[in-house]
């Protein structure tokens, strides 16, 4: 049997900092009913000044390795799914190898916005189909709070910070990663964007005060395309492993927007057991959405060796995937 990914530890970590709706209400013109009705978010975790992205990715990366029983030493590849970095070089991931030790495993970053999470367990899988001794770390770490306007109401309510990780590697039991599919499209990219920041926009007066150093969003027109792309990604994966919807086991999407995650529910025929939420408490954190609910299931313990779980996302870009996985 071919040589597959599996993930062997998952860690998570958040601010201590909690902003509840009631505590927006203070800041913007907005209310928790407003909130909660049209999101599902009751409240977020936001860090604190001096609490970097890397610092929530090193704490969550230990934490997974603790589980897995993996020393720093016996890490191959750091995968970081990140587009809040704490600077734009060094990457995060060369962060999280100085400070957990793992001195001379290879380090990347990928940006994929809310999809990175699985673009990173993609590449994971990918190394260790050819080498199924590798030990693998994926992260998934944002600190959105810093790329909030937080006078727009629009956007200021939705995101929230954090970390999460998994420690993968290879098995020839039948188990592990069973699909990865990924998808974007640049051409949608004006909808969902931080335009500043880059080197195609100066930092300059111009910038700060079009507030292009912060995330733009055309809520509607986001909505009509992830529930497009997340339905047809869905059933792409489960049709590639020939499962049907009541085979599934664990379901994890991203944690954007609780109309979506409803959608996915309904068209997946799920009950409420089987797609695991966790939006009330933490928002949308982007590539960290995904991989804080999978800690949060195994350490709840509804993981179960052989249980069959689908992941799915959309993001920013537009980038859009789903994996098929036997744990």
């Amino acid at each position: 049997m071919q040589s597959r990914a599996v993930i062997i530890g998952t860690g998570s970590a958040l601010p201590s900092c909690v902003v509840t709706n009631h505590d927006l209400e203070t800041r913007v013109d907005t209310s928790d009913e407003w909130i909660r009705t049209r999101t599902g978010i009751l409240e977020r975790r936001i860090a604190a000044e001096g609490e970097n992205n890397s610092d929530l990715a090193t704490q969550a990366a230990l934490n997974a390795m603790e589980m897995a029983g993996v020393s720093a030493e016996e890490i191959d590849l750091i995968v970081v799914a990140t587009l809040t970095p704490d600077m734009p070089m060094p990457s995060v991931a060369c962060l999280v190898q100085k400070n957990i030790g793992a001195l001379g495993a290879g380090v990347l970053d990928i940006s994929a916005t809310c999809s990175g999470f699985i673009y990173g367990l993609s590449i994971a899988d990918k190394f260790i189909q050819s080498n199924r001794k590798m030990k693998v770390l994926v992260i998934g770490s944002e600190v959105l709070s810093r790329r909030v306007n937080w006078q727009d109401r629009t956007t200021c309510v939705l995101f929230g910070d954090g970390a999460g990780a998994a420690v993968l590697t290879g098995t020839r039991e039948d188990r592990g990663i069973l699909s990865t599919h990924l998808h974007g499209d640049g051409r949608l990219w004006e909808l969902l964007t931080i335009r500043g920041l880059g080197t195609a926009v100066a930092v300059d007066e111009e910038m700060l005060s079009r507030g292009w150093q912060y995330i733009h969003m055309q809520g509607r027109e986001v909505f009509k395309h992830a529930v497009k792309a997340l339905e047809t990604v869905t059933w792409e994966a489960m049709d590639a492993v020939g499962w049907k919807a009541d085979e599934l086991d664990m379901v994890f999407c991203h944690q954007a927007n609780m109309r979506i995650l409803d959608f996915v529910r309904e068209r997946l025929g799920l009950s409420e057991d089987k797609l695991f939420i966790n939006i009330h408490k933490y928002g949308n954190t982007s590539a960290a959405s995904i991989p804080i609910a999978l800690d949060e299931a195994n350490r709840e313990g509804r993981l179960f060796s052989g249980a069959n779980v689908l992941m799915m996302a959309f993001g920013g870009g537009f980038t859009w995937g789903s994996l098929a996985m036997r744990w």
